[in-house]
């Protein structure tokens, strides 16, 4: 049977229950009017003596008539009123959320058949809400565990859910100001929008179709997906997933100069292996003497060559993990000494003054290679000397150093040269990135991977690289190392 049949019925057996209630009363009352008016004439109909005894009996009788009949109606009333107290009382409470509340009514009748049934819909309907509560507490536990930013929006703009990095990227957002010169969108409209999602808000809401846009704030990118929420057919709003693809939109624009770079370092060597080497097969070159200097550049730009392949090749197995290390305590003396005489009679030919300063105690790392350090300091005194004119200086310090009270070794080139441009400083360590984009790349142009393998060596011996360059004033490179091993 049907909730609405039972209650229904319910109902009828109230309205029939008061009913009798009513004429239970009505009798009672008109059976005591009756009685008053008989009393009058039991006088008349019998003799004194009976009379008084008819009167008090009937009284007596009159009202324990009375008193039953009313206790009756009012007992009847109560007995139906009850139930019906009792499942108000409860609707009540499962109105204020109390959806636990259950109705204690064992009669096997219309009441009790309906009592079941409440029990039952507020079981079920507990059951409803305890299983919407989990999967709201899951939905809230996905969006807080989520590393991109989701925003939701009402039709107005209004900022209606949010997870903590969307939070962060509000705040982040909302100092930026910017006019909407495009009428369609709204510059009157109050909105909690950010201003760059702004435009993609208005065009999700007009469309009523999901957008992908790239845009950019001040030094970041973001990809933003936005889809309307609708109901019925009409937009009531919008969802923002934006996630900061900064760093791929920089891996990218690496990857198209890694191309550009290396099809312009192989097809230059390679074009003057071709050319000279028909030349020498043509017999275009007559002397000796000439020959021998087409020989020397082919010799030269395939010596370039190998130096490109092979660091690309130790870059390679460096990111890769596969390089091999000889771990040892060395005494990084050695190094400075050594670094100092292979390039003393190349900067006295470019007459730049080269010095090394280093202390009489020994610098002993407990755990280090010392040829990947040798090609290290290499690496940064070739770009130095490159880089530095006539007349200028390079130097060569280490030392030690506490840091946070633990001990290392500080090493430091630096130059006197061109310096770097501060916008070219945080990608002097990639792979092909050149400062000097104008340079000549000839016998001594490097191959831009000289900072990519100082990086990864560094890093292999769990230290630290930073740079120190103004344009037109020079460039230093400090290194810091840790004395003791690594575990």
């Amino acid at each position: 049977m049907k909730l609405w049949d039972r209650l229904a019925r319910l109902l009828w057996h109230s309205v029939v229950g008061k009913l009798w209630a009513t004429i239970m009363l009505l009798v009672a009352v008109v059976l005591l009017i009756l009685g008053v008016f008989l009393l009058q004439y039991i006088d008349i109909w019998f003799d004194q003596k009976d009379s008084h005894d008819i009167k008090v009996l009937f009284v007596i009788t009159a009202i324990i008539g009375f008193l039953l009949s009313t206790f009756f109606a009012f007992f009847l009333s109560a007995k139906i009123q009850q139930p019906l107290l009792q499942l108000k009382n409860a609707a009540d409470s499962v109105s204020q959320g109390d959806y636990g509340t259950r109705v204690n009514i064992r009669s096997s009748d219309e009441i009790g058949q309906l009592a079941n049934t409440f029990n039952h819909m507020t079981e079920q309907l507990d059951k409803l809400i305890h299983d919407l509560n989990d999967g709201r507490n899951h939905l809230a536990s996905i969006l807080r565990s989520m590393g991109d930013s989701v925003i939701t929006f009402d039709a107005e703009g209004q900022v209606t859910l949010t997870n903590p990095s969307g939070h962060l990227l509000l705040n982040q957002w909302s100092g930026l100001e910017s006019a909407w010169d495009d009428p369609k969108v709204g510059a009157s409209l109050t909105t909690s929008v950010p201003v760059p999602l702004r435009e993609i808000f208005c065009s999700v809401k007009e469309q009523g179709r999901d957008l992908t846009e790239k845009i950019h704030v001040h030094s970041g990118v973001w990809s933003v997906v936005m889809a309307p929420l609708q109901s019925g057919g009409v937009v009531r709003g919008a969802v923002a997933v934006i996630r900061d693809v900064t760093e791929e939109h920089k891996l990218d624009k690496l990857r198209r100069d890694f191309v550009a770079n290396i099809s312009h370092e192989i097809r230059t060597p390679l074009s003057m292996l071709q050319g000279y080497s028909e030349a020498l097969l043509d017999d275009i070159v007559a002397s000796p003497e000439d020959r021998k200097e087409l020989v020397q550049v082919i010799h030269d730009e395939s010596l370039r060559m190998g130096r490109l392949v092979n660091d690309f090749l130790d870059i390679a197995r460096m990111e890769a993990g596969h390089v091999d290390m000889h771990f040892q305590e060395i005494d990084l003396r050695n190094v400075l000494r050594r670094v100092h005489r292979k390039f003393g009679v190349y900067a006295k030919e470019r007459e730049v003054e080269l010095q090394v300063q280093m202390p009489q105690e020994p610098l002993v790392m407990r755990q280090a290679d010392e040829d990947r350090l040798e090609q290290v300091l290499t690496n940064l005194m070739d770009n130095a000397l490159r880089h530095t004119p006539a007349g200028n200086s390079i130097t060569i310090t280490g030392e030690h150093l506490q840091v946070n009270g633990t001990p290392y070794i500080q090493l430091q080139v630096k130059d006197e040269g061109q310096g770097i441009p501060q916008e070219d400083v945080p990608y002097i360590f990639e792979r092909f990135y050149k400062a000097d984009k104008a340079r000549k790349r000839g016998t001594s142009g490097g191959t831009g991977l000289g900072l990519a393998i100082v990086k990864n060596l560094i890093d292999l011996h769990y230290g630290r690289i930073v740079v120190d360059s103004v344009a037109g004033a020079g460039t230093t490179f400090t290194l810091l190392l840790p004395v003791e091993a690594h575990e």
